[in-house]
Formats: C-alpha cells, sequence, structure tokens
C-alpha cells in the first residue's frame, strides 16, 4: 500500500520537533544554574552552540548515515547527503523533511548532555570538536543500529522507544570518560564548587519535563493511541523519579531538596523515555520510582570514587539510561504495542537479554570511542583551559563577557562567584547532585 499525508500526524511531529528543540536551551537553564556565576555563560554556551552545529551537520551528513540504506546493519548509506531527495517525499505518514528535523533535534540535545560532566574546565575549541567528532563517530552509527530499520540490533527486536540507550546510556557513559580523562575542578573535592541559582535550574527542569512530551510521545510519529500512551507514561515516569529521589533523599540526607527534585524528575525521565511507547501506565508509575532511587545512587558514586562528574551527567543521564533500556525488557507488553515486543513479566525472558546485549555494546562502543576522541583532541589542540583561567572563570577568558555584569561584589558572592576555603567546606550543600 501507497503511502498516504496524514496532517493530523504531520501537525503532531511539527509541534513534537520545537518541543524537543525548546529541550536543549531548557538543558542550558538546567545546567547553567548549577555553577558558579564565573561561569553560568560558558555552560549555556555548550547547550546553544551544540543548536546550530549538530543541526547543519545532521542536514549534511548525519541524517543519511543514520537512517540511509543500511549497509551491513552497522550505518546507513551516502543516498540522503545533503539532504538529497527528501524533498516532496514522505516517511511513512509525514513529510521526510519533517520527520528528519524531528531526528535532527535528538541529534542536537545529545552530545550538549555530555557537558555536564566536565563544565568549568573544558576549552571551547576542543568542545566543538569533541561534540563534531563524537556525533559522527559515536551517535549516528548507535542511532542506525538501534532505530533504522536494517540496523543490527533493530533486527535483534532491541526496544529504545525515544533514546534510551541511543541518547542517554551513549551520552552518559561518554561522560564518565570525559571526567575522568579531563579530569577534577581545581580543589576537588575539598573545595565546593556550589551553584549559583538553583531558581534557573529549577526553571530548566519544568522546561525539560514540558518539552519532554514531544521528545517521547512524538516517536509514535503518529497522533494516534500510541503518542497517548507515551505521553501519560513520561507523565507519570517523571512524577515517580521525583517521588523516588526525594524519598530516597530525605531518608539518607534527612531534607528533601529542590535540585533533589529536579534532579529526580529528569531521572524519572530518562529512565522512561526507551520504554514509554511499551508499557502501561502503571508500570511508568514503578519505573519512575525506581529510577529515582538508583539514580539518587549513580549520583552517590562520585562521593565514593572521587571523579568529578560536575552535573551528574552519568549519574543522571548514564545510571538511568541504563536502567531505563534493562527494565523496558522486564516491563513491555504488544499489549500496548503490537509492533514491540513482550517482556519477562509478560512471559519473554529473552527480551532482557536483548536489551542488556543492546544496551552493553552502545555502552562500550561510545566508552571506547570517546576516550579515543578525547586523546586526538587533547593530542593536538589540548582539552582543558589553563588552570588561571579556570580560576578566573571561563566567562570572561573564554567569552569576554560576564552573565551578572551588573551586579555588586556582595551579590556576586551570595551568587556563588567564590568561597573562601573555609567558607566552602562549611556552606551548606544543596543536594547530593552537587555535593562533593
Amino acid at each position: 500500500m501507497e503511502p498516504k499525508l496524514d496532517t493530523g500526524d504531520t501537525a503532531w511531529l511539527l509541534v513534537s520537533c520545537a518541543l524537543v528543540l525548546l529541550m536543549t536551551p531548557a538543558l542550558a537553564l538546567f545546567y547553567g544554574g548549577m555553577v558558579r556565576r564565573k561561569n553560568v555563560l560558558s555552560t549555556i554556551m555548550h547547550s546553544m552552540v551544540a543548536i546550530p552545529v549538530m543541526s547543519v551537520l545532521w542536514a549534511l551528513i548525519g541524517y543519511s548515515l543514520a537512517f540511509g540504506t543500511s549497509q551491513g546493519g552497522f550505518i546507513g548509506s551516502l543516498e540522503f547527503v545533503g539532504l538529497k531527495g527528501t524533498v516532496g517525499q514522505l516517511s511513512g505518514t509525514v513529510p521526510t523533511l519533517v520527520f528528519v528535523a524531528f531526528q535532527m533535534m535528538f541529534a542536537v540535545i545529545t552530545p550538549a548532555l555530555i557537558s555536564g560532566a566536565f563544565a568549568e574546565r573544558m576549552k571551547f575549541g576542543a568542545y566543538l570538536a569533541f561534540i563534531v567528532l563524537w556525533s559522527m563517530l559515536v551517535y549516528v552509527p548507535v542511532a542506525h543500529w538501534v532505530w533504522n530499520p536494517g540496523g543490527w540490533l533493530f533486527k535483534m527486536s532491541a526496544l529504545d522507544f525515544a533514546g534510551g540507550t541511543v541518547v542517554h546510556a551513549t551520552a552518559g557513559a561518554s561522560a564518565l570518560v570525559c571526567a575522568l580523562v579531563i579530569g577534577a575542578r581545581d580543589g576537588y573535592p575539598t573545595k565546593k564548587a556550589l551553584p549559583h541559582n538553583l531558581t534557573m535550574t529549577m526553571t530548566g527542569a519544568g522546561i525539560l519535563w514540558f518539552g519532554w512530551f514531544g521528545f517521547n510521545a512524538g516517536s509514535a510519529l503518529t497522533s494516534g493511541q500510541l503518542a497517548g500512551v507515551a505521553f501519560m507514561a513520561t507523565h507519570l515516569g517523571a512524577a515517580g523519579g521525583a517521588i523516588g529521589w526525594v524519598i530516597a533523599e530525605t531518608l539518607h540526607r534527612g531534607k528533601a531538596t529542590a535540585l533533589g527534585c529536579a534532579s529526580g524528575l529528569v531521572a524519572g525521565l530518562v529512565a522512561i523515555t526507551p520504554a514509554a511507547g511499551f508499557v502501561t501506565p502503571m508500570a511508568s508509575i514503578v519505573i519512575g520510582l525506581l529510577a529515582g532511587v538508583v539514580c539518587y545512587g549513580g549520583v552517590l558514586l562520585k562521593e565514593k570514587f572521587h571523579y568529578d562528574d560536575s552535573l551528574d551527567a552519568f549519574g543522571v543521564h548514564g545510571v538511568g539510561g541504563v536502567f531505563g533500556a534493562l527494565i523496558t525488557g522486564v516491563f513491555a507488553t504488544k499489549a500496548v504495542n503490537e509492533a514491540g515486543q513482550d517482556g519477562l513479566l509478560y512471559g519473554n525472558p529473552g527480551q532482557l537479554k536483548i536489551q542488556f546485549i543492546a544496551v552493553a555494546v552502545s555502552v562500550l562502543y561510545s566508552v571506547v570511542l570517546t576516550y579515543v576522541i578525547l586523546k586526538i583532541i587533547d593530542a593536538t589542540i589540548g582539552l582543558r583551559v589553563d588552570r588561571n583561567d579556570e580560576i578566573e572563570g571561563l566567562d570572561s577568558t573564554i567569552h569576554g563577557e560576564e552573565g551578572y555584569a551588573m551586579a555588586s561584589t556582595a551579590l556576586g558572592e551570595s551568587m556563588g562567584a567564590g568561597y573562601t576555603d573555609e567558607e566552602a567546606a562549611h556552606a551548606p550543600v544543596a543536594a547530593p547532585a552537587v555535593a562533593e
């Protein structure tokens, strides 16, 4: 049967494109509020500059390599280079260019997620080189394996509805490698690097929640029942994640924090992403609750092993992405999505094994390639800023700007511009997401 354009599906996917695009500026706010005042602009730039760079790269070659005709199940062809042959064509019931745009927004935000691991210490030029190389060598191949009908993991029936493996597990695993290779911030862990504006972070978290409906429900690629299921799963997963984290934090630290609530809802969103179109609403709550607890524990790992994952890119996205991909193999049911698979609880324990293989291969591939990319960049242009520049702050030394140029010195200090060692040692920690 020849594909036919559906205007309802097209309208929903266009709206979803805009929602997913909004997630990257939201990430900029979420991350930007958690760094010190002197690095707010450089941190926001990591997310914002990914939009133009990744958009152009995706249009030139990324889409073709990810969604072009599969070459042995590992990479796409060059048939769509420069978006050749896409105008006037359909992908299912929507224009191909709309599908390209939707997938473009995923390619935009994924490398930006990694930046949370090395905030406040990476050269801007090195960051640009990294996101270009990483996207082409890591993101595009894994997207092809999992989402292209000719991809080898797709043919294995690996389930990833909206990016638990492709986006979060790969980015989170790469974030850990970045944190280890680049090294800790100056003075870590003795000197506290407190968030300068948690109001900004909470605003970013709220907008992320809003945009995530496009991320997950848009991945249905239709405006029908499946989009409704994914929409509800997304909301309940986020709610469960916030509740789970707050409970774990209260039991462990004695207080429920705003940053903990924000981190928990993001953890729930990350974990429900691969499962959103395959599980029931009640399963979504369970997945979210568990994700909040699991990711809280994932964040505590940096305290135990003393690595500086500055903004918990690994603790939330890496741990949450892996957990979500695996638990999809437990709760998935064809009663929700006939195009999916039944999971462990519905009589198919083999699906959990498939999920494990898909996650393990994707994470291992990401780790190895990320390490190689970082070493190449370090050997050529260098990864890390000079210590003096780091101490002064990257906003002024790299970008020649200040995020709060009108702020008084006293106000600047109250917003986290800097603390003496004695002040820092006794400063209250907002949440485990920034506890160092």
